[in-house]
């Protein structure tokens, strides 16, 4: 793994609120067993939190989260004459595929990471002792048999495309079933003469499966194409749904709409009903006419194509648009595998099949632009920063409607001045001073404002100093903490 993909790891994880069930901070090596035991809890927890993996980092300060750096080299240790890495795999049970990293975060700073893949099927052990994390301390998981025993039920998510749903099917009854046509139309294709060459390639698609003569329907073909989603118990309860509420809170809910076809199949419906739900923007920048709608129509289409392609199809829960009146909510069911703070430069999907097929279809951008785009019109339309939020169970995305710079707070501030970090690094140009009052809209002689939004985030982590040598305050250039 490169070097620079490592120091991102550090620099999200040190983002994390709190040590978890799944990261852990240490200053310097004890023992050989104490790292046995860590390995154990977390690639427990990962399981448990749904996380592909759970991370121990030597090097960080486990309650200021600050990065002090280890002298402890994890790829040169030993337990008596053996490599520890060696010592440590002979003794956990099943065998797990652990890696191992020691590299130079900044200059006299070095970190020891290891990375360890969650449990799966069964919980990791070591020296035949099963351990989990429960705050800050690891215990024996056999004192959390709730916990030991969700570990053994969780079986392996499987893609949506290998799972099947309605089976023994015949060709015709395949075709009643799934929305054919709008396969073909979306991706601009002639429809074939025959509904053998539809099956094909509906096969080839991965939407349906030979069962001898018969076809069997995956997850994957009736969640996109479905007419009808509840012919499909398992995902009818995935279907997407749009409430819009009289007020800012939920206490007069004015109208509802629940999905009931595919999601490709109703993604334009759905889009078009939640556009006619929005209110228009009654405060308008310059850049703006003033039939403008609040929320600009792109960034929607993003976010509820996001909340449906990154959702957890192993979570209870669905895919919600709540609209409110001065804010529009998109979530969905699972927790992201990525830290919020890198939605914009990073790209991991669960459902990658999913997203394949939909950003084929036009629904949704190229991998890792989407959230892009959504900045970049927020800002154009010179709404606050989007904000991301992980609860429990749920990811939900958030975007408010105009405000003045004056009626926002000093978090709104802070988080717009990250985000136009980001989208100008990723747009291969730096912030300045200028470029975040051309974002605000702040005067030129009320520079001082801007400066200090910009302090704010650079007190906050987000940002940092592009040139730090360079004495000149009005030329200062500031990129993302991650850059």
């Amino acid at each position: 793994m490169e070097e620079e993909k490592l120091i991102n790891i550090v620099n999200d994880l040190v983002k994390q609120p709190r040590e978890s069930e799944w990261v852990e901070f240490k200053y310097n090596y004890h023992s050989a067993e104490e790292i046995g035991e860590r390995i154990a809890a977390l690639a427990n927890g990962a399981c448990l939190h749904n996380q592909p993996f759970g991370y121990l980092v030597y090097g960080i300060e486990d309650k200021t989260h600050k990065i002090i750096g280890t002298t402890f080299n994890i790829k040169t240790a030993k337990k008596g004459k053996e490599d520890i890495e060696s010592w440590l795999i002979n003794r956990l049970e099943p065998k797990i595929d652990f890696r191992t990293h020691y590299f130079e975060y900044t200059k006299d700073i070095n970190i020891s990471l290891l990375i360890i893949p969650s449990s799966v099927n069964r919980p990791i052990s070591f020296l035949h002792k099963s351990y989990i994390r429960i705050s800050s301390y690891t215990r024996n998981l056999n004192e959390f048999p709730e916990k030991e025993a969700k570990i053994w039920r969780k079986e392996p998510v499987k893609p949506l495309e290998e799972i099947l749903i309605k089976q023994k099917l015949t060709s015709s009854e395949v075709i009643n079933l799934l929305n054919t046509p709008t396969y073909f139309d979306l991706l601009k294709l002639p429809y074939p003469n025959n509904q053998e060459a539809v099956i094909e390639k509906f096969v080839s698609e991965k939407f349906i499966k030979r069962n001898k003569e018969l076809y069997d329907i995956t997850k994957l073909g009736a969640i996109l194409l479905a007419k009808n989603l509840d012919e499909f118990e398992e995902v009818g309860r995935k279907a997407v749904r749009v409430i819009v509420y009289k007020g800012s809170n939920k206490i007069d809910t004015v109208r509802e709409q629940i999905g009931k076809r595919g999601y490709a199949v109703g993604f334009e419906g759905l889009i078009d009903w939640i556009n006619g739900q929005l209110p228009a923007n009654e405060e308008i920048g310059r850049a703006l006419r003033s039939e403008s709608r609040m929320y600009p129509e792109i960034a929607i289409r993003e976010l509820v194509a996001n909340a449906i392609i990154h959702q957890d199809f192993s979570e209870k829960g669905f895919p919600m648009i709540e609209i409110f009146s001065d804010r529009i909510e998109i979530s969905n069911p699972g927790l992201p595998l990525i830290t919020p703070q890198r939605f914009i430069d990073e790209y991991i999907s669960r459902n990658e099949r999913l997203a394949d097929v939909l950003r084929r279809f036009g629904m949704c951008e190229e991998k890792g632009s989407g959230i892009d785009k959504v900045i970049f019109y927020n800002e154009m339309y010179q709404l606050p920063a989007v904000d991301f939020i992980i609860s429990e169970k749920r990811t939900r995305v958030t975007m408010f409607s105009y405000k003045d710079l004056n009626n926002l707070d000093k978090k709104d501030k802070v988080r717009a001045c990250y985000q136009h970090a980001c989208l100008r690094y990723v747009s291969n140009d730096i912030m300045t001073n200028q470029s975040l009052r051309e974002r605000f809209q702040i005067e030129e002689q009320n520079s001082a404002i801007a400066s200090r939004i910009i302090k704010e985030t650079l007190n906050e982590g987000l940002i940092k100093d592009d040139d730090p040598s360079s004495n000149s305050r009005k030329y200062k250039r500031y990129i993302p903490f991650w850059a």
